[in-house]
């Protein structure tokens, strides 16, 4: 899939640098260095230290938001967005209030850089004496906001709607990324809405994704 070959050529670009690095490349197949620490950030979660977890997901964010000549190609997120409008037409209600979040957001796009686009728990792995290292890259540039987003939807449903674990998780992202606190709650609406879209579209279940839209839309 094209969004598996972005992210593979993304991998070799990061070239290791709070990713995991590429050995070797042939024709569209990557061979991977394989983190095998025994830490794990979902695990941490599930012992009480799930702001740990989060800083450490910020973290890794940061070091692959450095800048860096040459960047593969990438999808920017007014693409990666496009199948909220048609789905906030039909539904309304939250998905209207997300895909109004997204315009004024994509409209008016800040510290641009290349994304990961889905840094969350089970995406970033204990790679021993080399730290934290990020996988499974979707390959898309835009705010840098987008990449903690996920973060709050993670690692699983109970986590995420936890009583008070949002607004607990929105503060210590925003402090921790150096982020507004407001564009984080928006890109939150904007991606849930979208996530919800997507699951709509293919018939699944989207409880999750408005769950967690109405949280940052309150």
């Amino acid at each position: 899939e094209d969004e598996e070959r972005r992210g593979g050529a993304l991998m070799a670009w990061w070239n290791g640098d709070g990713a995991a690095k590429v050995l070797a490349r042939h024709g569209e197949a990557l061979l991977l260095e394989r983190a095998t620490g025994a830490r794990s950030l979902t695990e941490m979660v599930a012992t009480g230290r799930d702001d740990e977890a989060s800083r450490i997901l910020c973290d890794v964010a940061l070091r692959l938001h450095a800048p860096r000549p040459g960047p593969p190609e990438l999808v920017p997120l007014t693409r990666w967005c496009e199948a909220l409008a048609p789905a906030a037409r039909t539904h309304g209600g939250l998905l209207a209030r997300a895909d109004s979040a997204a315009r004024a957001l994509l409209a008016d796009p800040r510290d641009v850089v290349v994304l990961h686009g889905d840094i969350h728990h089970g995406n970033v792995l204990d790679g021993g004496d080399r730290g934290w290292l990020a996988i499974d890259p979707k390959g898309l540039s835009g705010e840098r906001t987008f990449d903690f987003i996920n973060i709050l939807r993670n690692p699983d449903a109970a986590a995420a709607l936890a009583p008070g674990r949002f607004d607990r998780q929105v503060a210590l992202l925003a402090a921790a990324a150096s982020v507004e606190r407001q564009r984080l709650l928006d890109w939150t609406l904007a991606f849930a809405g979208l996530s919800a879209a997507w699951h709509l579209a293919d018939g699944t279940p989207a409880d999750l994704d408005f769950a967690v839209a109405a949280l940052a839309a309150a």
